[in-house]
């Protein structure tokens, strides 16, 4: 099934169940208001949206109304934890080159993992809101999961069957804030701003053969100021799957439902993917040119990121966004 929030004025929206090709949705307000909910109580409140799922699917739900991505805020509009990180590692590779910096063998066998801000998620189709170009303003175009209750010392495979739902994320990001922060030793926190999911997050069982070995084998498309920059394909260079990028975040504590993992920028060794953030295209630049020749994000700036099925539809609904200049609130 795919799920959704509608935006309210409340600060968790209301939660709708969305039909397969995303043309129509239902309130699922009679089986719970908000996303949260059914997290924590999956196994009887699942059901029952499964069911709406199947009689909007079949044009028999009563209250069906047009879908509007738009009126989305996140899936989940603030969680628990949101726990992103660089699941592949290619990604790292061109990074740490271009910088002419060593890769430590731990890159490959331990995950990277950091916490970002996960109070203030925003929808699909949000502005992204900087407070100047000079921050050096970047897309990054990710898969993201969200889990069920893992416990403490879980292994890959039983953190895996904690994963209910999958949808996609913009991880906007900071560069010029970058370099300083990580200085100290003590990692990201101003250089990541909120970040935007896709309109809708899906089950599993709908994925079908997409979804493999903990892993979304669909391509990441990225189109910035309406040009094609990235058909990455997300599945099989993923050096890290989803259960041992959760088993990694629960070996010293548990993980709670309601916690969203990332998967960090989509990345593959064939340069003529193209790219899901500008960071990895400068580093290419600075790899065969010996410095990097694109700029990053300026203001006016649009983003769409989307992935489609074999059925040439949408999968999650895209993300659509413009970067904006911050604007104070008046008194």
């Amino acid at each position: 099934m795919k799920l959704a929030t509608y935006k309210d004025g409340s600060r968790d929206g209301q939660l709708v169940v969305v039909s397969r090709d995303l043309s129509t949705a239902h309130y699922a307000t009679g089986i719970a208001g908000k996303l949260q909910q059914v997290l924590d109580d999956w196994n009887f409140m699942s059901p029952q949206l499964q069911d709406l799922y199947e009689t909007l699917n079949h044009g028999k739900a009563r209250h069906a109304f047009p879908f509007d991505p738009v009126q989305c805020m996140a899936p989940l509009p603030r969680a628990y934890q949101w726990a992103d990180g660089s699941a592949f590692v290619n990604h790292v590779e061109l990074v740490r080159k271009a910088q002419t910096a060593e890769m430590a063998e731990a890159f490959y066998t331990d995950p990277l993992k950091y916490q970002g801000g996960s109070d203030d998620f925003i929808g699909a189709c949000d502005d992204v809101v900087v407070a100047t170009e000079k921050f050096g303003i970047d897309f990054e175009a990710e898969v993201a999961v969200i889990t069920g209750d893992v416990p403490m010392c879980a292994t890959p495979e039983q953190a895996l069957d904690g994963v209910r739902l999958v949808m996609l994320a913009n991880d906007v990001s900071l560069r010029s804030l970058v370099p300083g922060e990580l200085a100290k030793g003590f990692g990201f926190f101003q250089s990541k701003p909120a970040t935007a999911f896709s309109p809708v997050a899906v089950t599993l069982d709908e994925l079908g053969d997409a979804w493999k070995g903990g892993r979304l084998h669909l391509t990441l498309q990225s189109t910035w100021n309406g040009r094609k920059v990235g058909m990455c394909e997300a599945g099989p260079e993923m050096t890290f799957h989803f259960g041992q990028l959760i088993a990694h975040i629960c070996k010293t504590r548990n993980v709670r439902a309601g916690s969203v993992v990332g998967s960090g920028t989509v990345s593959n060794k064939d340069w003529t993917h193209g790219y899901s953030c500008i960071a990895e295209k400068r580093a290419i630049e600075t790899i065969e040119d010996g410095k990097p020749k694109t700029d990053y994000m300026k203001f006016g700036d649009t983003i769409r990121i989307e992935a489609k099925g074999k059925d040439g539809l949408s999968v999650f609904g895209a993300i659509n966004q413009e970067i904006v200049p911050f604007a104070a609130p008046q008194p």
